[in-house]
């Protein structure tokens, strides 16, 4: 039960990207060709189920050619229950709004946001959502693997 990694395409990509949650959904926009993503929003889920209608109202405010969701292994790297409602997650943006769907490692994700944030709010135990800057970490990294991936490729041609 895997997403594909990246597209085969060397077109330049603006993207969605998703930290899943059962609880909330943490969303960021960005590009490719900058490599940058932006936090953009935290959705409420209920049971990992999002309001459709507000992702639908992303899409058209943002324009993404796809999507990129996390995908959260466990840190050993084996599959985890929340793994698998991730990539159903994935495969509905799919079937709903006919965008592809990639999948990110998403290990560490969480936590370097929450560093991110502590450190902006000068170490203040102010609690904060910080899907949305999860979700743009995890869109930063696929934009660098991405990127990565395609100067590999460039190379051995």
């Amino acid at each position: 039960m895997i997403l594909d990694s990246f597209p085969n395409s060397d077109e330049p990509i603006s993207a969605l990207g998703f930290d899943y949650g059962t609880q909330r959904i943490g969303v960021a926009f960005g590009q490719s060709l900058t490599g940058t993503a932006q936090a953009v929003c935290v959705l409420k889920a209920r049971d990992g189920i999002p309001d459709w209608t507000q992702i639908e109202a992303l899409i058209g405010e943002w324009k993404p050619s796809l999507f990129v969701v996390g995908i959260p292994y466990n840190l050993d790297g084996s599959e985890s229950e929340l793994m698998v409602r991730a990539i159903k997650f994935a495969n509905r943006l799919n079937g709903r709004f006919h965008k592809p769907s990639y999948g990110m490692d998403e290990r560490l994700s969480s936590v370097e946001a929450a560093e991110q944030v502590l450190e902006e709010n000068r170490g203040a135990k102010k609690r904060a959502a910080i899907d949305d800057i999860a979700a743009q970490i995890i869109l930063e990294n696929w934009f660098s693997e991405l990127a990565a991936s395609k100067n590999l490729s460039s190379a051995r041609s």
